[in-house]
């Protein structure tokens, strides 16, 4: 037996080497873009965002940007919206055409734009997302414009998607913070020949968008528009309007002091000119297939990190591993082995005693004998097998006692099956985006492919929740299916969407791109409705009416046993959270890294999902033992309400990572205001609860079909 664990744990760390080196390959896309000499380029702008808040908004729903002016480039007219994927409108993306012309082969050192007249709420709400570190993502053939970096031995290149709105300093002579507007680009797109034929006739597709900002006050430009200089700018743009100390004067005619700032409206106005250079250059170390790895290279840097966390978890799972190994061969296997000849009857043991050889120990010795000695070897021998007896006796305690109550109806089995089935439905859809992502079938390059997907296989994996919450409701002796069939459909989706409605009324209150429109609220009430309950009845009617419901290999007694006192160690909540630490302690080193793609550095792009992947298989396993090792401490104390436990066991760990968001949140981010902060920990505690749901079911199917293996191997009449 250890041998084969040590096999099937080897087996394990291969296939674990194995897929953690998918974390780099993908596909990234099913066609290339070419372009030849002279040909239009289109640039869309998308949004801007910040590490420091969780709102976003439109590029062109800012005050103070160029407006398009609706002239056609690249034969569509700018300020037109690209139509977005479900994942990509859910993630707040607004990408639109823009009028910044770019023609392939065709450097421009300067290009003048527009310039804005902006308003004094224009300007404070510039400073304000100046100051909260935004950055703005435009897109050129899919790429996203880029911030250079390099590495700090300066031997590797990397990009962080966006470039900064602009940048503060401080006054040195009235020490009060500045705050300058990036009002000139360079724009510089990399390219090279293209593979195949359309490379032979002078094709060329594009490897790189890289963005270089400056900030050039309108006093240093010339009357076209451009910077005088565009490589030696003097003075930046200022987002400064000048106090009205007339206006003030009149506000208050008695005052001697004056405010150095108005932030009334009185219409004065400053005019920001905006301006960008465009550069074309060959770059033959990048091939187009791995055009996106200049965006995840500064991710190499913590591969040592990622392995560490393969390390830790397979310790973990493989101790637990162990303990589970010495319960079932030490406890439970001998445990069955003394009970296959021994039938039990309503928790005791039917003892059926042989006959003693030769007399030994038999009445008859005692009548027929007459020497005191042999008199007191007969009494020793039958004081022998009353010993022996009661020594079987003392066995059959624990977990044995309770083959005719382990399998009564849990409390609340109504609200159990809905949730396995929905909990299932949540395995099947993580199960098919981690194997997409491994396959390199999502990737960054397939933008909102990962939130699009998901919701699709959510949807369709419906048959598979109704069809585990109707066998699972048939097996409780559950009568009214049809009601089990729209809880299951409707209760976990509803909750979901319920505090996504919710919150995206804040978001829609601060004029957020993430603030999801009235059209895509329908179209997911309608996906829910008219796809997925329909899917989920289906299945309900197969695993109610058409599937068997599983049989329990003991027959259930009429009245309940009474359940003695509890350890402290065994009663629910504590047992939860001591259970729940061990599968946490698993993922939560990977953890870090998703965090901070999702909060801290959002430029960022995470995409290590083959050890993401292994990580996930040693949880789930862990899981699996966790649950197993709890629910048999359980049994020993002769506690049969095992159902309920074991689904909280199973999503114990949920907690720990709620706390775990929380120590992030104060301990890591920069996080400002109420509705960031508001949004952070409700879509953690969602998230949370999303993934509680998934270990709960893994965890309730392991103790199920463990219970199962280990009553079916007794014998009791």
């Amino acid at each position: 037996m250890h041998a084969d664990f040590r096999m099937a744990f080897l087996r394990l760390l291969a296939l674990s080497t194995a897929i953690s080196y998918c974390s780099a390959f993908y596909v990234p896309g099913y066609s290339i873009r070419t372009y030849e000499d002279d040909e239009a380029v289109p640039l869309h702008v998308n949004k801007v965002y910040s590490d420091n808040t969780q709102i976003q908004y439109a590029y062109y729903d800012l005050p103070f940007v160029c407006p398009p002016t609706g002239k056609k480039h690249a034969g569509i007219a700018s300020g037109r919206s690209v139509s977005l994927n479900l994942g990509e409108v859910l993630r707040g993306d607004r990408i639109m055409t823009s009028d910044y012309e770019l023609v392939m082969g065709q450097d421009q050192e300067c290009r003048y734009l527009c310039s804005h007249e902006t308003d004094r709420a224009g300007i404070k709400r510039a400073q304000k997302l100046i100051e909260d570190g935004y950055v703005a993502e435009w897109i050129v053939d899919n790429l996203p414009g880029a911030t250079s970096f390099v590495t700090v031995d300066r031997s590797q290149k990397y990009y962080a998607a966006g470039f900064k709105m602009g940048y503060k300093d401080i006054s040195s002579i009235t020490g009060k913070p500045r705050y300058f507007l990036n009002n000139h680009l360079t724009l510089v797109i990399r390219w090279r020949r293209a593979p195949g034929r359309a490379g032979d006739r002078g094709a060329k597709v594009i490897v790189g968008f890289e963005v270089y900002t400056k900030s050039v006050a309108a006093e240093d430009r010339s009357g076209t528009g451009c910077p005088k200089d565009v490589h030696n700018v003097n003075q930046g743009m200022e987002l400064f309007i000048s106090a009205n100390n007339t206006n003030f004067a009149s506000k208050y005619p008695h005052s001697s002091y004056l405010p150095e700032q108005d932030d009334a409206d009185d219409g004065s106005s400053l005019t920001i000119p905006y301006s960008y250079s465009v550069y074309f250059r060959e770059d033959t170390r990048v091939e187009w297939a791995n055009r996106w790895d200049m965006y995840f290279n500064n991710q190499e840097e913590s591969t040592s990190i990622h392995w560490l966390a393969i390390v830790n978890s397979l310790v973990i799972a493989g101790l637990l591993t162990t303990v589970v190994v010495m319960i079932w061969n030490r406890t439970v296997h001998a445990d069955q082995k003394l009970l296959r000849d021994v039938p039990l009857e309503d928790g005791k043991m039917n003892l059926r005693r042989k006959k003693p050889r030769s007399g030994a120990g038999s009445p008859r010795l005692l009548e027929k004998s007459t020497s005191g000695l042999l008199e007191q070897t007969g009494i020793l021998d039958i004081e022998d097998n009353d010993s022996s007896d009661d020594e079987v006796l003392e066995d059959i305690t624990g977990w044995k006692l309770l083959h005719a109550d382990v399998f009564r109806t849990p409390a609340y089995a109504g609200l159990l099956a809905p949730l396995i089935g929905s909990g299932t439905q949540l395995v099947f859809m993580t199960t098919g985006l981690l194997l997409l992502s491994c396959f390199g079938i999502l990737n960054p390059s397939f933008r909102g492919g990962f939130v699009s997907v998901g919701m699709g296989l959510f949807v369709f994996a419906g048959i598979f929740s109704g069809y585990f919450s109707g066998r699972a409701y048939r097996t409780f002796n559950g009568l009214n299916w049809r009601k089990n069939t729209l809880m299951t459909a409707l209760l976990f989706p509803g909750l979901v969407f319920s505090t996504i409605f919710v919150l995206n009324l804040f978001v829609w209150a601060q004029a957020s791109s993430t603030a999801l429109p009235f059209g895509t609220l329908v179209g997911l009430v309608a996906l829910w409705l008219l796809i997925q309950l329909p899917l989920v009845y289906v299945g309900s009617w197969i695993g109610y009416y058409r599937s068997q419901p599983w049989e329990h290999p003991t027959r259930t007694s009429s009245i309940p046993r009474q359940i003695p006192a509890q350890s402290w160690y065994t009663k629910s909540i504590w047992a939860v959270l001591l259970a729940g630490l061990v599968p946490f302690a698993v993922i939560f080193i990977e953890l870090l890294f998703v965090f901070r793609s999702l909060w801290q550095d959002k430029s960022d792009y995470y995409y290590v999902f083959g050890f993401l992947t292994v990580v996930s298989m040693v949880l789930i396993v862990t899981i699996v033992e966790v649950t197993i090792v709890a629910t048999y401490v359980q049994l020993c104390a002769e506690n049969y309400h095992w159902w309920w436990q074991s689904f909280f066991i199973g999503g114990g760990s949920a907690m720990w990572v709620f706390l775990y968001c929380a120590w992030y949140y104060f301990m890591k981010l920069n996080i400002s205001g109420f509705i960031s902060g508001m949004l952070f920990f409700s879509y953690s505690l969602l998230a949370c609860g999303v993934y509680g749901l998934l270990t709960g079911t893994v965890g309730f199917l392991a103790a199920y079909a463990f219970v199962r293996r280990i009553y079916g191997s007794i014998k009791a009449d």
